[in-house]
């Protein structure tokens, strides 16, 4: 599936968007991290929740289950809010 990563964690992919596989988001973010180590710390906390600036889209749809299902064909958006004054 077709996973596009926020600028802020370009870094550890190198890309904008990246190709990976997983039945859950859970899965998902294990196979990006296993390819991108400290990828998914950077978007999961210690209490396996997303973090408070980041938001995940699943096919244009906000989610914060990583028990949400996933097919080949879904597109996910991993977002980083800005702040600032």
């Amino acid at each position: 599936m077709n996973v596009l990563i926020p600028s802020a964690l370009q870094s550890y992919t190198a890309a904008k968007r990246v190709q990976a596989n997983g039945d859950t988001l859970e899965a998902l973010l294990a196979e990006l991290d296993r390819r991108y180590p400290g990828l998914r710390f950077r978007i999961i906390d210690e209490q396996d929740r997303t973090r408070a600036h980041i938001r995940i889209f699943v096919n244009g749809e906000q989610t914060f289950d990583l028990c949400h299902p996933l097919a080949p064909e879904d597109e996910v958006v991993i977002m980083q809010a800005l702040s600032g004054g």
